[in-house]
């Protein structure tokens, strides 16, 4: 059994690690060319980030290695594979129940993780990123990598979803994780200034957080921080 929990716990990690260069790396070589000169003094600083995002992989490996082996050899989680298992209506509503979920989840741990210790002991390393690239998506403190990395792991077994409705959260996650902290916007201005872009979180909210840090703490979507009063909107800067 522990044999067995160990290697999924690495394949796991490897997937994730392999997960993060290919699409930090994508984007980065995108901002390269959007971009010409983003990265040019910034090299010791992405070394960084892509050391502390590969520590993190780690660590996310880990819980996720661990629910991957459960779900296979022992059904521990609520994972499902027919489509008609439950409601089909209930396909699309998961991914979002799971987005809402992390996105609390997010909100309150990264809030508190800007006081003033907790700030001090882990989350000063994300925040070391000035300005931000798409290698920083993972570049955290072992504990803060510890927060983000039970979030999933808890969900699947609390929450029925099907595979493929968490294949697509974890592309949303991997998606809007790089795409944050690219330190330009790739979203069309139209949908980033709409009613709907409203609620949404992406390059232009996020680089005011790493500008202000004090406001602007969500993942996903504006709605835990316009309801506590932290949103200060876009970024003067993209």
């Amino acid at each position: 059994m522990w044999t067995g929990i160990l290697l999924s716990a690495l394949a796991m990690t490897a997937i994730i690690a392999g997960r993060y260069l290919a699409s930090s790396g994508l984007f980065a070589l995108v901002t390269n060319r959007v971009r010409p000169g983003y990265h040019a003094k910034l090299s010791g600083q992405i070394r960084r980030e892509i050391a502390w995002s590969l520590a993190s992989a780690a660590i996310y490996g880990i819980p996720a290695g661990v629910v991957a082996w459960g779900w296979q050899q022992r059904g521990w989680t609520l994972i499902y594979t027919g489509w008609n298992d439950y409601p089909l209506w209930y396909l699309p509503l998961a991914p979002f129940i799971y987005l809402l979920a992390h996105d609390s989840w997010f909100y309150w741990t990264h809030r508190w993780m800007h006081r003033p210790r907790p700030f001090r002991i882990a989350h000063a390393v994300h925040h070391a990123s000035r300005p931000p690239t798409a290698w920083a998506a993972m570049s955290f403190h072992p504990w803060e990598a510890l927060t983000g990395a039970v979030v999933i792991p808890a969900l699947v077994l609390m929450v029925p979803i099907h595979v493929a409705m968490l294949g697509l959260v974890l592309l949303v996650m991997t998606v809007m994780g790089v795409t944050n902290h690219m330190g330009w916007e790739m979203f069309p201005r139209k949908l980033v200034h709409s009613a709907l872009g409203g609620w949404l979180i992406t390059a232009s909210h996020h680089q005011r957080h790493h500008e202000e840090y004090r406001c602007n703490y969500g993942l996903y979507f504006r709605f835990w921080d316009r309801l506590c009063g932290t949103d200060r909107g876009l970024s003067e800067t993209l």
